[in-house]
């Protein structure tokens, strides 16, 4: 992150598992290091700059380790741990643009279960009674806009991370090369966090938008006996547990992704209303003559 500190994983001369702290300056003697315990497994290190939260897994363990990183002693701070009686084969992490805000998700991994053959997601959710978005938990994190070109990374150009915000209806605005590009264009151009909306010209241009909107919605309604891929007609209630915990999964994941294309689509629409009633007020207005 922005502490210009880093983390190392590894065993000590006594092969129990360790963590450590070093400054970027200087690395001869570590800031703090501390052994965990005898295990013999690796160590899967996660940091989250934006919180200063770092997240320790072991290979073969069932549990989480959370701490907290500051720029001041003890420099680690212990929070809690996760604990689960399925041990981890290997851990992933979903970037921070895919969390569920509305539930204060701050950080999901990904559990290789190899003993029953699934991985298993792993929410670290703040509780909080309110419903509203929360600033505080959610900073600017880095965006998937990169920041340079390769030629500028090759002419040894550096800059920092395109930032974006997690609040429901936000979005990165256009860089300056884009709208170079594109000035000359204003009928073609696409919101980069609205991908694949219609031109506004285009729109209006085409009388049969309704009849279109009312067959997709019937195509729409022809799809919602399908879900994850699966017939619900021709789909078979789960026999196993194994079943059981996949299709459970499957449905979280099916009811996440519709939360976020309704605020999609709810984003779109006011963009279209806005870009109507802009190019409204920007036509002269029609002089009849009198006779």
């Amino acid at each position: 992150g922005n502490m210009k500190m880093l983390v190392t994983t590894g065993t000590s001369r006594w092969n129990e598992r360790q963590i450590a702290l070093w400054d970027q300056e200087d690395l001869s003697v570590p800031l703090l290091a501390e052994n965990l315990d005898g295990s013999s497994g690796v160590l899967f290190p996660f940091y989250d700059p934006d919180t200063h939260m770092l997240y320790l897994a072991g290979k073969g363990d069932g549990n989480i380790r959370y701490y907290e990183i500051s720029s001041e002693k003890p420099y680690i701070h212990y929070l809690t741990d996760y604990r689960s009686l399925l041990p981890q084969k290997g851990m992933a992490a979903m970037p921070k643009r895919g969390l569920d805000v509305s539930s204060c998700e701050v950080f999901r991994f990904y559990k290789l279960v190899t003993i029953k053959s699934l991985i298993e997601p792993v929410s670290m959710i703040v509780p909080r009674r309110s419903e509203s978005y929360q600033e505080d938990i959610y900073p600017m994190t880095a965006s998937n806009r990169p920041a340079l070109t390769a030629e500028e990374w090759l002419g040894g150009i550096d800059k920092g991370p395109v930032l974006m915000s997690l609040k429901p209806g936000s979005h990165l605005p256009e860089s300056h090369s884009e709208m170079k590009g594109l000035a000359n264009s204003t009928d073609t151009r696409r919101s980069q966090s609205r991908p694949g909306m219609l031109p506004l010209a285009y729109i209006q241009d085409r009388p049969e938008t309704k009849d279109a909107k009312e067959a997709a919605g019937r195509a729409d309604d022809d799809r919602t006996s399908l879900t994850n891929g699966e017939d619900l007609a021709l789909c078979s209630p789960p026999k196993t547990e194994n079943e059981l915990r996949q299709k459970f999964h499957k449905q979280q994941e099916e009811i996440r992704r519709l939360r976020e294309l309704l605020g999609q689509r709810d984003v779109r629409i006011t963009q279209l209303e806005l870009e109507i009633k802009n190019i409204k007020n920007s036509q002269p207005a029609q002089t009849h003559p009198t006779c």
